[in-house]
């Protein structure tokens, strides 16, 4: 199965996409989704899409500048873009970014059958040309993982940063750094970066920061995602622990 990750910041239209198709019958499954560019990129590297439906306008990181990001990372990923009549000459302007497909809303089922078909094709494709790519992610990388544990620790307010983008960094394979880092630190890359993020949310909550701010400060800028981070993680909401400190 590949997987599909929908990215809008309207509930209606990820349900919708999700409901529409029959997934299965293609090979794919819907494996994750994002109400924003943030949140996306925060997300993706435990998600691990093959395909990206992306919205062009949402709030703190837009559809092309998570394309950009995502891209420049995951040179592969197949990106649909979805976008609204008025924005679509905006869209289009940007040729340069590794787009497949650009449709309009609202949505067609039967146009976003007839992409999805073309894509999982060139997935085929591809795959039957590079072989198994598992083998080329096998070799060794002179950063021990203590000294990438501490990379984290120093540079987890940088919204950017993911899985992919410290394994090019210190010369990993991005999956076998992440099966490394798991057994090494018995925490996965994901899991490690957001305790980081959230160990200092903690600190800074203490301060009386709003919640926004705490937000900009450990690497989360979308306040929306970071409460949902921020509660997941400690069991109660922003300001329900900043109450039970008065």
């Amino acid at each position: 199965m590949y997987k599909v990750m929908i990215i809008d910041d309207e509930k209606a239209v990820r349900q919708l996409l999700r409901a529409s198709i029959d997934w299965e019958s293609l090979g794919l499954e819907v494996a994750g989704e994002a109400a924003s560019g943030i949140e996306a990129i925060n997300t993706i590297d435990d998600i691990n899409p093959d395909i990206v439906f992306v919205d062009v306008c949402m709030p703190f990181m837009n559809g092309i500048e998570f394309t950009r990001a995502a891209t420049a990372r995951y040179p592969e990923l197949m990106v649909i873009v979805l976008t609204g009549y008025d924005d679509f000459e905006y869209a289009r302007q940007c040729v340069s970014l590794p787009v497949v497909e650009y449709m309009l809303k609202p949505i067609v089922r039967k146009d976003v059958h007839e992409v999805l078909v073309k894509v999982v094709e060139k997935l085929k494709q591809r795959k039957s040309e590079s072989g198994c790519e598992e083998q080329r992610g096998k070799e060794a990388a002179p950063a021990g993982m203590e000294q990438i544990a501490g990379f984290l620790r120093e540079n987890y307010t940088d919204a950017t940063i993911n899985l992919t983008s410290v394994a090019q960094q210190f010369g990993f394979n991005s999956s076998y750094l992440s099966r490394r880092f798991k057994q090494e630190t018995g925490a996965s890359f994901v899991e490690y970066l957001m305790k980081c993020r959230m160990d200092r949310a903690l600190e800074l909550i203490k301060s009386g920061r709003k919640m926004f701010e705490t937000a900009n400060e450990v690497g989360i800028p979308d306040p929306n995602y970071f409460g949902r981070c921020f509660k997941k993680y400690i069991g109660m909401s922003y300001s329900e622990y900043a109450e039970s400190l008065k």
